[in-house]
């Protein structure tokens, strides 16, 4: 089982992923404040990423 500490990263389109931590982030996605093993990683992503829909997408709609 992985154990390596990753951490939840957001871009500005409201898409999340996760990164290891200890290495810095890709261009263009910042830390959302929650850190953890991979699987963690995945069941937080899980319960806040409800709408996967981008914002650029969700403004064309309203």
């Amino acid at each position: 089982m992985d154990e390596q500490m990753m951490r939840v990263v957001i871009n500005d389109e409201n898409q999340y992923s996760i990164w290891p931590e200890g290495k810095v982030n890709p261009i263009g996605w910042e830390n959302q404040g929650f850190t953890g093993t991979r699987a963690e990683c995945l069941e937080f992503i899980g319960t806040v990423w409800t709408d996967m829909r981008p914002n650029s997408i969700l403004k064309i709609l309203k």
